[in-house]
């Protein structure tokens, strides 16, 4: 029976969601039940795209990734794929009715890693906008479960949660992008001579971020809002702990938050969201 492959696709996501992202992980045990295998459908296609790009380096990533985006429109318009990740999201995807566009834009902003891209400022926001916030639309789509009128109302601060993960994530990751990758996301910043003033303006433009979407979580269904606020605070405290580094340390060093603090942000977060302080 098709059930069997549908558990065992569902199964899959999980599996890459549980073994590439611990925190990620978290935040999703803690959404309604019913909203699990949706968010880890759509966490395993985003991290499959991620991972032709950032790690198959032995392979013909420009081929691989087109492959990867003809099969994810083929599943989407049959209903169906062998590939289990893909069979997952394209339930999601025709579920909720996520946009095509929206995919679209993502899958274009894996493109831009395959090229050395100097990123100008429009090609940021673009590759932000693609990389990150359309992903939180995604998850959107779901949280709100078709109400059209609640997903316009917190479109704007999933996008600004979105873009802040994001930019958190260039900060921690910036010296395996910068040395290994060869990537510089920052526009009209010289990572050679990455300064402490440079650092700054780009916290300062994150933390703008963040307070812009907390709003956004408040409103959140009940079903999705312990679960996003885990993944805040989670980020939050990550950016707070890089905020702490100077720029030449977060350029030496990838800053983590170890699975036990990990751990004690949870039960704290579930303290604030149990006594309302949220």
């Amino acid at each position: 029976m098709k059930v069997i492959f549908d558990n065992v696709s569902a199964e899959c996501s999980k599996i890459v969601t549980k073994r590439y992202s611990t925190s990620f992980a978290l935040g999703i045990n803690f959404l309604g039940q019913e909203l699990r295998a949706s968010i880890y459908a759509i966490y395993g296609f985003v991290r499959l795209a991620d991972e032709i790009v950032d790690s198959f380096h032995d392979y013909d990533k420009v081929a691989l990734l087109a492959k990867f985006r003809r099969d994810c429109f083929e599943a989407i318009d049959e209903g169906i794929s062998l590939n289990p990740i893909l069979h997952t999201f394209q339930q999601v995807v025709n579920q909720f009715k996520i946009e095509r566009e929206l995919i679209i834009l993502f899958l274009e902003s894996m493109e831009m890693d395959l090229k050395r891209e100097t990123y100008t400022p429009e090609k940021y926001e673009r590759y932000i906008l693609g990389s990150a916030q359309v992903v939180g639309l995604m998850c959107l789509h779901v949280f709100t479960n078709g109400d059209k009128m609640a997903y316009e109302k917190l479109k704007d601060s999933a996008m600004m949660l979105g873009s802040a993960f994001q930019k958190v994530n260039f900060l921690r990751d910036i010296n395996a992008d910068y040395y290994v990758l060869s990537r510089t996301y920052f526009p009209d910043v010289d990572l050679s001579t990455f300064s402490d003033v440079e650092k700054k303006q780009i916290e300062t433009d994150i933390q703008k971020e963040f307070d812009a979407a907390l709003t956004g979580i408040r409103n959140l269904p009940e079903t999705s809002r312990r679960g996003v606020y885990l993944a805040y605070i989670y980020y939050q405290k990550l950016f707070d702990k890089i905020k702490n580094k100077s720029a030449k340390q977060v350029m030496a060093e990838r800053i983590r938050i170890s699975n036990l603090r990990k751990f004690a942000l949870m039960f704290n977060s579930t303290l604030k969201y149990s006594t309302n302080r949220i």
